[in-house]
């Protein structure tokens, strides 16, 4: 029992640096946000603070993988009873891009991930595999099954997947820049919605 409870503790502090360091970062940038500032905002020792994470670059690559993570963490047999949909899986998945993009920690952390790309190399093998690679392979696989059930036409799965997913980190990238002067991006709200009309009617048999 006292295991259990010690467990306990430890995944709830954890989830609480994350938590915190999720808004420090957000709110100051990653450079501005210290370790020492995120102990304080959980309200534990910065020496405690290191029974869970190596140190700040550490619990940032956590945080981001967060960001990153695909809008769909489907088993096989999942994606292949969505793929059927056809339009509505790709609907779905659109959905929940516009749900993170849209989100206002989402939003802000995405800023932060924007240029410490450029700066972090384990960052952007991060972003490659837990983005990038892991969107893809749901797409593809996705793509595929509609093409063996005669829903779409012949075509590379791979490249569908490049095609339907650059847009909508296109739209991403232009409403987190727009929003990001407080310009309103009411004009920008359907444009998920739209992507998936257009797309669909370009591949669908």
């Amino acid at each position: 029992m006292q295991e259990n409870r010690t467990t306990e503790k430890i995944i709830s502090t954890k989830e609480k640096i994350i938590n915190s360091s999720k808004r420090l970062f957000s709110e100051h940038g990653y450079k501005a946000t210290s370790v020492r500032k995120i102990a304080s905002d959980v309200g534990i020792r910065e020496s405690a603070l290191y029974n869970h994470f190596k140190n700040k670059e550490d619990i940032f690559l956590t945080v981001a993988k967060d960001i990153f993570s695909s809008p769909f963490s489907f088993s096989h047999d999942e994606i292949k009873d969505a793929a059927l949909k056809g339009k509505v899986f790709l609907n779905k998945y659109a959905m929940q891009y516009k749900l993170l993009t849209f989100d206002k920690n989402n939003e802000s952390m995405f800023r932060i991930l924007l240029i410490e790309l450029l700066q972090n190399k384990e960052l952007r093998e991060q972003f490659m595999s837990e983005f990038h690679d892991k969107n893809i392979k749901v797409l593809s696989e996705g793509f595929f099954i509609m093409m063996q059930n005669d829903l779409i036409r012949s075509s590379d799965p791979m490249m569908l997947s490049y095609e339907f997913l650059s847009t909508l980190f296109y739209i991403r990238l232009q409403i987190t820049l727009i929003r990001y002067d407080s310009i309103s991006t009411t004009s920008l709200s359907t444009q998920f919605e739209k992507h998936v009309d257009f797309f669909w009617e370009s591949i669908r048999k």
